[in-house]
């Protein structure tokens, strides 16, 4: 998160093979620094002509999955497939929640406010997810939106392990859309 607060250094968080792909054209077309945190999981990849992931990505956040207006559930990076599963599992218990995919906030800051708003509508709960510290996510999920991540240092066990135990999980998230929604 602390790169991001850097001015003039455009950030990218990409989910996938596909997100990384789009984002590395994005960071040779683009006139200022970036960088990359890439995963070093084995992840899914996601289709990119089913999600527009090379225009979506050129946005800095879009939308993968629109079941509804309940719960706005946003992630980057490798949570972005916790983001997608939970809201399989919110959807087949009736809880409508709109996924995006978020591999950039400064190429998101830089939208209008039309497509802003389009990505996060005033009056919808939000929940972020991002496997490192939460400052910055409230900006986009506002007071009332649910941050979920890590604000400690130092956690020692396998990563699924320790992600579990820090919150990190689509029962996590799931659990956290409920409680937002009955709101």
């Amino acid at each position: 998160m602390a790169l991001r607060c850097i001015p003039h250094l455009t950030d990218y968080r990409p989910a996938d093979a596909n997100e990384t792909a789009a984002v590395w054209k994005l960071a040779l077309e683009r006139k200022e620094p970036s960088f990359m945190a890439l995963s070093r999981q084995d992840l899914p990849v996601m289709d990119a002509a089913k999600y527009k992931v090379f225009e979506g990505t050129a946005k800095g956040a879009y939308v993968l999955e629109a079941h509804g207006k309940d719960v706005v559930i946003v992630a980057t990076g490798s949570e972005v497939y916790l983001a997608l599963e939970a809201g399989e599992k919110l959807k087949a218990e009736g809880i409508n929640a709109t996924v995006v995919s978020m591999p950039s906030f400064k190429l998101f800051d830089e939208q209008t406010e039309e497509y802003k708003m389009s990505i996060f509508p005033h009056g919808i709960p939000k929940i972020s997810i991002e496997a490192g510290a939460t400052m910055g996510w409230y900006k986009y999920v506002g007071r009332d939106g649910v941050a979920i991540g890590i604000d400690r240092f130092g956690a020692s066990a396998p990563g699924p392990i320790a992600l579990e135990h820090l919150g990190i999980s689509t029962a996590h998230i799931v659990e956290t859309a409920k409680k937002l929604v009955k709101k």
